[in-house]
């Protein structure tokens, strides 16, 4: 069953949704935040944990968590390989810090045994930045996003160490270190833009979702 947040505590004066059908993967981390920004922009939002659930989605939304945990989770609930299949038959996907690592071709210090779903062709490197109580905020220039800078949030995230030829870069630190990329349909961040109120990556991939749904 689709667990609509229209049965939870959005906000107050938040309507009905009638834009695009986003779900956002609820076994771990952050989703609720992910789900009610969503929301707040207009979409049909709903809590992925299940194969059937996934199904009545046009995009999906992997959040910022333990990527380990949601890799052990996927598998145990029988939705790595629908979400694998999902991925390379064109569905938007859009991960942020773990969903990040979720979606990277290559992880450079998986724990053993540790798997991707992929689709992404970039190298990731897991708690890049340190613990958590390293974790550090700074302003990212995006031209895809617009003229003013994004306020990004770092909390034990992956960096992006290598971005192979189908993918593209779209931001970096002042070091040059890749924290955002995209390929066709699917769109990583190694921040956390969902805790911040930072609309703008959620509201470019709602753009990507929409051109799919219309295009087929």
């Amino acid at each position: 069953m689709v667990t609509t947040l229209r049965s939870e505590s959005i906000g107050a004066g938040e309507t009905a949704a009638v834009g695009p059908r986003v779900g956002v993967l609820a076994l771990q981390g952050d989703f609720r935040e992910h789900a009610h920004l969503l929301a707040r922009l207009g979409a049909h939002v709903s809590l992925v944990r299940r194969p059937e659930e996934l199904a009545t989605v046009d995009g999906l939304v992997i959040p910022g968590g333990e990527s380990t945990v949601m890799d052990k989770l996927s598998r145990a609930y029988g939705l790595a390989e629908p979400l694998k299949r999902a991925i390379a038959g064109g569905l938007p996907v859009y991960g942020t810090c773990a969903g990040l690592i979720m979606l990277a071709d290559t992880i450079l210090d998986a724990i053993a045994g540790q798997q991707t779903l992929g689709g992404l062709d970039v190298v990731v490197r897991r708690n890049a930045f340190g613990s958590q109580n390293q974790s550090f905020e700074t302003d990212l220039d995006i031209p895809a996003l617009g003229d003013e800078p994004v306020h990004a949030v770092f909390i034990r995230g992956p960096v992006v160490e290598s971005v192979g030829p189908a993918a593209t870069p779209l931001a970096a630190l002042p070091d040059g270190r890749v924290v955002a990329v995209e390929q066709g349909n699917l769109l990583g961040t190694s921040f956390h833009p969902e805790i911040t109120g930072e609309y703008r990556f959620h509201e470019y991939f709602l753009g990507t979702v929409r051109n799919r749904t219309l295009n087929g």
